[in-house]
């Protein structure tokens, strides 16, 4: 059988699919590979069109007559309304003797119920409502917050109001919180990081300093119901917060229920602007160790005091921050890539709004390894002010920033949140923007100029968080005097690791 006289006969529906099969075949054998491998680019020679310019969503702020300020900003998006209130108080204006006081007042004032509502009955019908009500006050603010669906927020911001303006702070509630909080001091040298974080502050600014002192079993001890009292008396008041609300909702109905339910709290007449604590660095240099035996690798922070916000040279401190961290930064490219000291490397000048925040530097390597990712870290920090920054480390540096700059715009809950910040620390509505147009314009003479002037390599003090004797060589190298910090809990009947 002569096998080219056999006719196949393809059946019509499949000749399409057939014809396409042979004409993608003919494309990839005449395809041009070489002229593929020309086009394709290493993802840093890509190039993308400049950032959308950012705005404000729209929004409205106003003051009640009795001084309360307003923010108000829809959102329609979802059926959700959000509420945010700042009040001027903070954990550094208690007395040094009820260290504590401040968290306690925040956390019972949620806990304990108002004059209305027993705690149970809070929970019970916000919990009907998908809803929330939370507050709290940290170092330097305190913040009440509710969360509901736009058909519940009539009910919801009553409740809202009713803790902030008539909190009964019950006693069980309060005992509660404190035996919470006593766990908490039992469990503090658990973790090597809260060791090294908490006694550096205390290095920087003082064991004394209500940014340095933490809260002990005595301090927890001395505090009654009434100095919550007291304590909620002297700062909750409506001409010493700011209230924010976002969401889906009337703005005409929205101003008539907060004139209902806040309308009528009677302001402080004697109302007066803060008296902050003074800050100055209560160690000038020096190495410190906190001796635990039982840690294979140390953890390391160097640092001395920084600065804040309102610095003219925070924009091109901030273009430091990424000259020198993260992926690409100096210290990964140095200290971790090169020369293998690191399992986590930073640094950063971190500034505050209203007080000097803290240059920091540090990250966790083996025992072994200590002196030496010390070293590094210092060379590091000395080589910014001596080696200026190349043009790739500027333009790296400058882009990671501004592209980040999108990210405080996420959503309109957090835009509002940025705004009422900056009101209540008394900064310009647009410090966010004043700082993008700030580091679009850094050059890398700023960067030098900054470090030269910003940064203190005689004032750095040294802390290690690890097993004094693994480390070797010892960190007497670092220093001829090695002072070790005694972490045993004061009033404690555990058993704490001692230098």
């Amino acid at each position: 059988m002569n096998i080219h006289n056999l006719k196949f006969k393809i059946p019509d529906g499949k000749r399409f699919v057939y014809a396409l099969v042979v004409a993608f075949a003919f494309v990839l054998l005449t395809f041009n590979f070489s002229w593929a491998a020309t086009v394709a680019k290493h993802y840093t020679e890509l190039e993308f069109a400049p950032l959308p310019e950012v705005k404000l969503p729209k929004y409205e702020r106003y003051v009640l007559n009795n001084g309360m300020v307003v923010y108000l900003m829809e959102d329609r998006e979802l059926p959700l309304v959000k509420g945010t209130a700042l009040i001027r108080t903070g954990d550094r204006l208690e007395p040094a003797d009820k260290v504590g006081l401040a968290q306690l007042t925040g956390t019972v004032m949620r806990t304990g119920g108002t004059a209305k509502h027993t705690a149970d009955e809070l929970n019970q019908i916000l919990e009907q409502r998908a809803a929330s009500v939370e507050t709290s006050i940290n170092e330097v603010v305190g913040t009440a917050s509710f969360d509901s669906l736009s058909e519940d927020v009539e009910t919801v911001v009553g409740l809202f109001a009713e803790v902030l303006q008539e909190p009964v702070f019950a006693e069980d509630k309060l005992e509660l919180a404190k035996t919470q909080e006593r766990g908490r001091i039992s469990r503090r040298n658990d973790s090597p990081d809260e060791i090294a974080q908490r006694e550096f502050k205390k290095l920087i600014y003082g064991e004394d300093s209500p940014y340095g002192r933490t809260t002990e079993y005595a301090t927890l001890n001395s505090i009654s119901r009434e100095d919550l009292v007291k304590f909620k008396g002297q700062y909750f008041y409506p001409n010493n917060m700011i209230l924010g609300i976002v969401g889906d909702f009337e703005p005409k109905k929205m101003k008539a229920l907060i004139q209902a339910k806040f309308g009528e709290w009677k302001p402080n007449p004697n109302s007066t602007k803060l008296q902050l604590p003074k800050v100055t660095q209560a160690k000038s240099s020096g190495v410190f160790v906190v001796n635990q035996p039982q840690l294979t690798q140390s953890n390391i922070l160097i640092g001395h005091l920084g600065g804040q916000f309102n610095s003219p040279d925070y924009p091109a401190l901030d273009v430091l921050n990424g000259v020198l961290n993260g992926f690409g930064g100096r210290l990964f490219n140095e200290v971790r890539s090169r020369q293998g000291l690191a399992y986590s490397v930073y640094g950063a000048w971190s500034p505050r709004y209203d007080f000097p925040g803290i240059f920091i530097a540090g990250g966790q390597t083996r025992s072994d390894a200590t002196v030496q990712f010390v070293k590094a870290l210092q060379a590091e920090i000395k080589r910014l002010q001596t080696q200026p920054v190349t043009p790739k480390e500027l333009a790296f540096a400058k882009e990671s920033t501004l592209n980040s700059f999108v990210f405080n715009f996420e959503d309109p809950a957090q835009t509002l949140l940025r705004l009422m910040r900056y009101e209540y620390y008394g900064y310009p509505s647009d410090f966010l923007f004043r700082y993008q147009k700030a580091v679009a314009a850094t050059t890398a003479a700023d960067v030098q100029r900054v470090a030269k002037q910003y940064l203190k390599p005689e004032n750095l003090v040294t802390l290690v968080v690890g097993n004094q004797t693994a480390i070797k060589p010892p960190l007497t190298q670092l220093a001829t005097q090695v002072t070790p910090i005694d972490v045993t809990i004061p009033g404690s009947t555990q058993p704490q690791a001692k230098n």
